[in-house]
């Protein structure tokens, strides 16, 4: 076996660091490629694909850089065949040998849309509408994806204290990594990507919009920006358009952190569409739209070890946890709606998900604070549950506001990154889900959303 170095960059406390990620690369197989194996490669693409909108950067944006004839000559084709020739078989093993040998995070930026922008690199100049720190974590294959909010009060070098999204007008990425990398307590940035949100639109667009529940009728316009939201209340199909207006609605009560929560909602079904077999047509297309939106430091070899490691990644181990902080009074700082952070359970949720020294413990379940919400038509069920959370010895338990949403199974939302403990939650009620994001009650540590398969489980217990 022979080994392939890449060379990650590493922003870290300003000093530039130059770290080696080993991306190793067996010999290649001549073995005819089964339709199986690559059915495989494709779930690794099409984590590249959500990636790239939910900060799973990994084949996709290897595609965009011009790779090898061979290997780029696949992706010409508007079809995957079962059949190859010797020369494709080779490629598509190149494809499949890239491995990602240790953890790996990559700050991703979705980009605001730069209206005036003259060049292609005008386009990435504006402010960073998404920001994502994304870990591949090869010893567990899950990908951990940390939402920043874009309003998060943090002090930038030569500017003060103002808010995140400033860094990538002010520094581009090379301060944007910095700034995130200080804000996190130096935790280790080796590649960032940069996505304009046209990428976002065209993909929904291009796999036929994607299934989203609208949780209140939202409108909003800003003729300044070209802003018009109109979305109805209920379950949607939304297109590209209708899509980027339910992420970007930013409602009185929930602000910055409500647009986070629904760019979770989106990305997840974005993923769960991207998942379809159906969408191996489209692969090409896809290609073609990320190659005009990305920008990327990441090299050819690290591109196709993301890839490989996309193929032992479920769907459920895609991981999202929000910055943990709270909102701002008006009487705070320069009037400007900031979100504030809290640095004691970011130093937690960096430990436990960001660092070489990620463990899987537990918090007490005493301690846990488990919000919880009733997402039937029957009334009481909220109530049952967190009477039942009680005897069980999760003491923190409270009841929450009912959810929009109704729910034929019950979810245990990880709001803030205790993975462990939702699982065995979990385990002990024998029903439902968890739900790997950050989109349940913001004071929580999980929120359990109960749906009709409690209904017969709380009337037995």
């Amino acid at each position: 076996m022979t080994n392939v170095s890449g060379r990650f960059e590493t922003q870290k406390s300003g000093n530039n660091t130059e770290n080696t990620v080993a991306v190793t690369s067996p010999d290649m197989n001549r073995k005819k490629i089964s339709s199986a194996v690559k059915k495989g490669l494709f779930w690794g693409v099409t984590l590249g694909f959500t990636a790239v909108t939910s900060a799973t950067i990994g084949a996709v944006v290897a595609l965009m850089t011009p790779l090898p004839a061979p290997i780029g000559a696949i992706f010409q084709k508007t079809h995957f065949q079962a059949k190859t020739s010797i020369l494709e078989d080779r490629a598509w093993n190149s494809l499949l040998n890239q491995k990602l040998s240790r953890p790996v995070n990559i700050l991703v930026m979705g980009i605001d849309r730069v209206l005036d922008a003259k060049t292609t690199d005008d386009l990435f100049k504006g402010r960073s509408d998404t920001m994502l720190l994304v870990r591949f974590e090869p010893a567990d294959n899950t990908v951990r994806v940390l939402s920043i909010p874009r309003d998060s009060r943090v002090r930038i070098p030569d500017h003060g204290f103002t808010k995140i999204n400033d860094a990538n007008v002010f520094g581009g990425p090379a301060l944007a990594t910095r700034v995130v990398s200080r804000t996190l307590g130096d935790v280790q940035i080796d590649r960032y990507a940069r996505i304009t949100t046209d990428a976002f639109k065209e993909l929904v667009d291009l796999v036929g919009g994607v299934d989203v529940y609208v949780p209140e009728k939202m409108y909003h316009k800003d003729v300044t920006q070209k802003l018009e939201i109109n979305l109805e209340e209920g379950w949607q199909n939304l297109d590209g358009d209708r899509a980027e207006q339910f992420a970007r609605y930013r409602n009185k009560q929930t602000g910055d952190i409500g647009r986070v929560q629904r760019q979770q909602i989106l990305l997840k079904a974005l993923q769960q569409k991207l998942f379809s077999p159906t969408i191996l047509p489209s692969l090409p297309g896809a290609v073609q739209i990320l190659q005009k939106y990305i920008d990327t430091n990441l090299t050819v070899e690290e591109m196709l070890a993301l890839a490989h490691f996309g193929l032992n990644v479920k769907r459920e181990d895609v991981r999202m946890v929000l910055l943990p902080g709270r909102f701002n009074a008006l009487s705070e700082f320069d009037g400007r709606s900031y979100w504030i952070l809290n640095r004691e359970q970011i130093r937690e949720i960096v430990r436990k998900n960001f660092t070489d020294t990620t463990t899987g413990e537990e918090t007490s379940i005493a301690e846990l604070r488990i919000a919880v919400q009733n997402a039937t038509n029957t009334n009481g069920m909220a109530r049952k549950m967190r009477n039942y959370l009680v005897k069980q010895g999760y003491t923190n338990a409270y009841i929450g506001d009912d959810s929009h949403e109704k729910l034929s199974e019950t979810q245990i939302i990880v709001q803030k990154g205790d993975f462990p403990s939702a699982k065995t939650l979990k385990s002990q009620l024998g029903i439902g889900t968890v739900e790997a994001s950050s989109i349940g009650a913001l004071d929580s540590d999980l929120t359990v959303r109960v749906g009709e398969d409690a209904i017969r489980f709380l009337d037995e217990h």
